[in-house]
C-alpha cells in the first residue's frame, strides 16, 4: 500500500493540505519550522507525524508556492531549520531536495 503523506478533504481541516494520519496542516508545520523547531522537536510535539510525511508537507509546500509563499525564501529554500543529512537519510531520493527538505544549518 503506497501512502499518501499530504492529503486534502474538503469535510477536514476545512480543506486545508494536511499530513497523513494527523490533523497537522502543512501551513502549521511550516509556521513550525519557520519558528525555528527541527525535525525532533516537531515530531517530539507531534508523534503521530512520521520523517517521510513532513519531508513530504515540505516538498508539496515548494510545489505551491501561490499558497505557501510566505514560507519560502527568495533562493526558493523554505524558512527555517530543515533536515540534517543524517536525518534525511534513507529517505527517496525525491524527498532529499536541498533547500527544501535537507538544509544545511546556519553558521552561528
Amino acid at each position: 500500500m503506497t501512502i499518501k503523506w499530504v492529503q486534502a478533504d474538503p469535510l477536514v481541516m476545512n480543506g486545508e493540505p494536511f499530513c497523513h494520519g494527523s490533523r497537522v496542516t502543512v501551513g502549521q508545520l511550516l509556521e513550525m519550522r519557520r519558528n525555528g523547531l527541527t525535525l525532533v522537536e516537531i515530531v517530539t510535539r507531534h508523534p503521530e507525524l512520521r520523517r517521510m510525511g513532513i519531508a513530504a508537507a515540505y516538498v508539496f509546500a515548494a510545489e505551491h508556492p501561490e499558497r505557501y509563499g510566505a514560507f519560502i525564501e527568495s533562493d526558493g529554500s523554505l524558512v527555517g531549520p530543515g533536515y540534517t543529512d543524517e536525518e534525511a537519510a534513507g529517505l527517496p531520493e525525491r524527498l532529499r531536495a536541498p533547500g527544501i527538505v535537507v538544509k544545511p544549518p546556519v553558521a552561528a
